[in-house]
């Protein structure tokens, strides 16, 4: 916690502990699995301990900017994106805007990355009426939330979460192992009665957490 050891650092063995604290090495092996249990280190069979990766927060209950999360914590944030494109809406797509399928889209994919570590693969459909301008963005310099919360400021949220396992194009672009199970969360957002856009955020379940306060008074 003083950060005397960072994140992905090795901690000393066992071994080591026991030597410099005078303590059994049933108890440091204790300690130990605490703080793994606790998500403060990562532990490796036959390799050693390793000062966990911080976890990102997001918003349970509110729509925010990931771009803002990141730099809240002090770390910086930065996109790839992989594509921009009108493309045509499929079925399912076409219900949920309840447009006709074949019906002009915009689509886009972007990376977000906390000190170039991807947290996060946003996939996101947005209706073209409602986001003029949207396939002439460049999402390096601001997010497409940024963009959509100045053309079409937001009136309405909604967030599905479910855990999942990535597919293996996902794997590589988080740069997870296929067992990682990942955290989905399925946004909807609407300004006025507009339903103007449908996104999947994917998250690796190791460096990603929701969190949400309520107050019953």
């Amino acid at each position: 916690m003083s950060g005397r050891w960072r994140e992905g650092d090795a901690l000393p063995s066992e071994s080591r502990f026991v030597e410099a604290l005078g303590l059994s090495r049933m108890t440091v092996n204790r300690a130990l699995r605490e703080l793994a249990a606790q998500g403060l280190i990562r532990r490796v069979m036959g390799v050693g301990s390793f000062v966990a990766l911080h976890k990102g927060s997001s918003a349970l209950v509110e729509v925010h900017n990931i771009a803002d999360e990141v730099s809240a914590r002090g770390h910086r944030h930065r996109t790839e994106v992989r594509f921009v494109r009108e493309e045509a809406a499929g079925q399912e797509t076409g219900a949920r805007f309840g447009i006709g399928e074949g019906t002009p889209v915009f689509h886009s994919q972007v990376v977000h990355f906390e000190d170039d570590v991807p947290i996060q693969l946003e996939d996101r459909y947005v209706h073209p009426d409602f986001a003029p301008g949207y396939l002439e963005q460049d999402f390096t310099r601001r997010t497409p939330f940024t963009f959509l919360s100045e053309v079409a400021p937001l009136g309405k949220g909604e967030h599905v979460v479910e855990a999942v396992l990535p597919s293996a194009d996902e794997c590589r672009i988080l740069r997870v192992a296929a067992s990682e199970p990942c955290l989905l969360i399925q946004r909807r957002t609407w300004s006025g009665e507009a339903l103007v856009s449908v996104a999947r955020l994917l998250h690796p379940g190791s460096r990603y957490r929701l969190m949400g306060t309520f107050d019953p008074r």
